[in-house]
């Protein structure tokens, strides 16, 4: 058993031995990056009275959107963002084109810009642009395109729990890639990450929000090992992320070994005990 104890405590040291030298080796995280995660607020409600500017300059509160059993696809960006915030609305016009259902009669999508200094008329021409390449020339009637003051977008932003930074010296932010599902009432029900959304996985989300059934967070976890490379436009595999992953796994899988090994001894002892008695 001291034999064995030992071989874990070495196997154990070299492994966060070569998790220390990879994540010295790994580049660092910019600073522009810090803070930009996405807190799940898994079950609660966005601010109803939330008032924004639709893309034709009319006020409207955030609630008088909502429609009885509609789910809704909320797409936080910024409309002159120069790479990403396009790349996650063309996946969502992507599946939302893939769908059965249609926006405004079955469900709702909303677009709200994060940058206070974005007016009705850049959400106009973003709107008109990007609904353009969908199939659904209706799609419009049910697809807001929203823009804020900054108390505004505070509340939206922190009700959902997506992080930004503004970078000073080119005035664009920094952010995640996510959307969130809503339910009817404006529940929080699901959060999707990434720049593309499976079909299967949106309809699922969007049947489950409708019913107002709270997901998972089982995507975050999977996104956790990818990172976004502006280079190729797409996901990249972080190694620092996939072996901090798989240490956790090998630990969890390594505890349970000794645990049973624990219990069989303990079990030889005690029928040891009873022969002898």
């Amino acid at each position: 058993m001291k034999r064995f104890a030992l071989c874990a405590i070495s196997m154990l040291t070299v492994l966060f031995s070569v998790l220390e030298v990879k994540a010295q080796l790994n580049r660092q995280t910019p600073q522009e990056l810090e803070g930009t995660d996405v807190i799940e607020h898994l079950g609660e409600q966005i601010p109803l009275d939330a008032v924004f500017a639709t893309s034709n300059g009319d006020s409207v509160r955030i609630g008088d959107l909502l429609e009885e059993g509609k789910p809704v696809i909320l797409n936080p960006l910024y409309y002159e963002c120069p790479m990403l915030c396009g790349l996650v609305i063309d996946g969502v016009i992507k599946v939302v084109d893939e769908l059965k259902w249609k926006t405004g009669e079955d469900f709702i999508v909303i677009s709200f810009s994060i940058d206070p200094k974005e007016d009705h008329r850049l959400a106009a021409t973003s709107k008109k642009d990007h609904l353009a390449t969908m199939n659904d020339p209706s799609a419009g009637d049910g697809w807001y395109f929203l823009t804020g003051k900054q108390s505004q977008i505070d509340n939206m932003i922190e009700a959902v729990g997506f992080q930004y930074n503004e970078i000073e010296d080119t005035g664009e932010f920094a952010h995640s890639a996510a959307i969130m599902m809503l339910s009817p009432e404006g529940i929080i029900t699901r959060y999707l990450y990434g720049i593309e959304y499976d079909e299967f996985n949106v309809r699922s989300a969007l049947y489950e929000s409708a019913d107002g059934k709270i997901g998972n967070t089982l995507t975050k976890v999977v996104m956790y090992c990818y990172q976004y490379d502006p280079d190729s436009n797409s996901y990249a595999p972080v190694a620092i992320n996939i072996m901090r992953l798989g240490g956790l796994a090998t630990l969890i899988i390594l505890g349970i070994f000794l645990g049973l090994f624990w219990l069989r001894e303990k079990r030889k002892k005690s029928n040891s005990k009873t022969e002898f008695n």
